[in-house]
């Protein structure tokens, strides 16, 4: 059995613009032939790594492999950036084209192609969900980012919105509002643990009517807020189909990272049912055994 193999990639890297240090996209770590790894070993991997989120390759075949997800502290369902940056380091190796994972969360199907020197790969998440956010849990959550209902854009209504992960989902109606928010990063993460908040914690500002820029909390060990977050990106492609406010299909532009100093750019692509479609490109940042 081959030994696994430890890549690193910046998965949906926005260079029209470097961040601090020159740096862009979101780091995720990717392990293949990584079949042979328990999961103490996997966490113990990733958290070695140190990246909000490392993909195990665990098995693949023709068309097919098995993916599962750590972050440095705890197994999570899914997680768009690493599937990128996957679905990049195979397509490197074997050629573009498409493949299924099999995730936690079900079969993902994934395309690459080559974009001039780059590869671009899509993935298309699994059913998407969309529920209310309750006053009262939306009213806490307000309040650890010391934020009121007066700060929200009143076209955009607070959700709970699922597309791999579950995220719960609101929109500043001021740019400078969406800047200048903070957050202790327990309280927010004992919410989230205590709302099975797998993914993110989704906060929007609408910058035209297909354009966004996010910021999405991930306290996990030393990381705060996550650079570029293709769940979440999933998961607001569906929140706007689900409310009405976007006619499909349907393509929009998520910006993130700047806050953190890595710029990320996420294409969201709506179809009319079924799952949502995100696109991006990754960059290869180290390479070891």
């Amino acid at each position: 059995m081959s030994s696994p193999v430890i890549r690193r990639y910046a998965a949906f890297p926005d260079t029209s613009g470097a961040g601090e240090r020159g740096q862009v996209g979101n780091p995720a770590g990717v392990v293949l032939a990584a079949g042979a790894l328990d999961e103490a070993q996997m966490l113990a991997v990733a958290a070695g790594i140190g990246y909000s989120e490392t993909a195990f390759v665990l098995h693949q075949e023709s068309g097919r492999a098995t993916l599962r997800y750590f972050s440095p502290l705890a197994e999570v369902p899914f997680c768009g950036h690493a599937t990128i940056a996957t679905a990049v380091a195979l397509a490197q190796e074997q050629g573009p084209g498409d493949i299924v994972f099999d995730t936690p969360v079900g079969p993902i199907a994934l395309r690459t192609r080559m974009d001039g020197e780059q590869i671009t790969a899509s993935f298309t998440s699994t059913t998407p969900q969309v529920r209310a956010l309750a006053d009262e849990v939306l009213g806490r959550l307000l309040g650890l980012l010391g934020l009121t209902a007066a700060d929200l854009d009143p076209a955009l209504p607070p959700r709970e919105s699922f597309a791999g992960n579950w995220h719960p989902v609101v929109v500043l109606a001021d740019a400078a509002r969406f800047d200048a928010f903070t957050f202790a990063p327990g309280a927010v993460r004992a919410l989230m643990d205590e709302r099975n908040w797998t993914g993110t914690v989704t906060v929007l500002h609408r910058r035209g009517p297909d354009e966004f820029e996010a910021r999405n909390l991930f306290p996990v060990g030393a990381i705060t807020e996550d650079p570029a977050t293709g769940s979440a990106a999933a998961s607001t492609g569906a929140y706007l189909r689900d409310l009405g406010l976007l006619t499909p299909p349907a393509r929009i532009v998520i910006h993130q990272g700047r806050h953190v100093g890595r710029p990320s750019l996420l294409l969201v692509d709506v179809p009319t049912d079924g799952g949502i479609v995100v696109s991006g490109t990754a960059v290869q940042i180290a390479d070891g055994a």
